[in-house]
């Protein structure tokens, strides 16, 4: 498989990532077997890069890695680490922690329950509201000296927070939600300054939480996303699916689904846009599969073009999170263009999910 460079620090990957959320922290988890035969899948075929983080499943991914692992070469895969969520034993999110006593004690958990002495890239989950990113990333760079981290990320921040933390150390990647439904980091200044700074794009939510799959249905009894995706709503549902319907004549052309020409559609990105992996959130083998097949597809400018007339920047009904959580995200602070969108404004919204299956 084509590699690419993450960042100035050398670090090769494939154009796509494997992330790990949904195969423990999810509605309806993944089957363990199945799970564990996912990652060998992703790694024979190339994809070296897994994500998780020590708030999936409250510590649970980062067993069901090693235990991936155990049979194989750890250093064939390269593992992206993020911390910070603080979760209670209900499993609800409830603060963001990045202190530099809580940075290295959380490196010190996921050491052991991944049985590795080393993490690859170890990234701040959000920008702690109360700790300067300085000193979060000061921390970081102190166990890169010391051994047990090789590179730092970065996670929804915005081109301000970027910048302050390259200034202390090197920032091999940023990772944001990118998909042909949620271009902002096109317009914000996000992707121009990774490019300028040399910082690679780690890109989750590619098929846009489901609806970039080109075969959701709302279920009849209602799905419990429309409290906290408002992409999911009914007031809005009807829009975004009609958008998705614009893309199938060209993934028809292709031989491809909409799921694959959406995750192709990321990929080129990675290749006019600096470097932009994509981060397939894959529970099952035969999903790598499918995706190493659309990492494989040439779309042309006027393929693009055409995707970008099928489904214009702005078009999206609804914001990608009700408006509780898009207040705790630093790459949504700032102007942003006017959406049409239905939001409930549920101040009562569990962020579990947002931190669970948006990987």
């Amino acid at each position: 498989m084509r590699t690419r460079t993450l960042g100035t620090g050398g670090l090769r990957v494939a154009p796509l990532a494997l992330g790990c959320a949904g195969m423990s922290d999810h509605t309806a988890p993944a089957d363990e077997a199945d799970a564990i035969a996912t990652i060998h899948a992703a790694l024979a075929a190339g994809v070296t890069l897994l994500d998780t983080a020590d708030f999936y499943g409250m510590g649970h991914n980062e067993d069901l890695i090693r235990r991936a692992l155990r049979d194989s070469d750890r250093e064939k895969a390269l593992l992206s680490v993020k911390f910070g969520g603080l979760r209670g034993p209900d499993g609800d999110f409830v603060g963001i922690e990045g202190r530099p006593a809580h940075v290295k004690n959380a490196l010190a958990y996921s050491l052991r329950r991944l049985d590795t002495d080393h993490i690859d890239i170890y990234r701040p989950s959000r920008l702690a509201p109360d700790t300067p990113i300085e000193d979060t990333i000061g921390a970081i760079s102190e166990l890169v000296q010391a051994g047990y981290v090789r590179h730092i990320g970065l996670s929804e921040v915005g081109p301000e927070t970027i910048r302050r933390a390259h200034a202390v150390h090197p920032i091999c990647d940023v990772q944001i939600e990118y998909s042909l439904f949620s271009r902002d980091p096109e317009t914000n200044g996000i992707l121009d300054t990774c490019r300028e700074l040399g910082i690679g794009v780690t890109a989750y939510g590619v098929l846009a939480h489901g609806l970039l799959t080109g075969t959701y249905r709302q279920p009849a009894g209602g799905d419990p996303r429309t409290h906290w995706l408002p992409r999911f709503h009914p007031d809005n549902l009807a829009t975004n699916l009609t958008l998705v319907d614009r893309l199938r004549p060209l993934a028809d052309a292709h031989g491809i689904s909409v799921a694959q020409l959406a995750t192709a559609w990321v990929v080129a990105r990675g290749r006019e846009r600096g470097t932009v992996v994509a981060v397939l959130g894959a529970r099952r083998p035969h999903r790598v599969e499918e995706a190493l097949a659309a990492a494989e597809v040439t779309l042309t400018e006027a393929d693009l073009g055409r995707m970008d007339e099928a489904v214009p920047a702005g078009a999206v009904a609804g914001t990608r999170y009700a408006a509780t959580l898009m207040a705790l995200l630093d790459s949504e602070r700032g102007p942003k263009p006017n959406r049409k969108f239905h939001d409930t404004r549920d101040s009562t919204v569990s962020c579990t999910s947002v931190h669970g299956i948006t990987r």
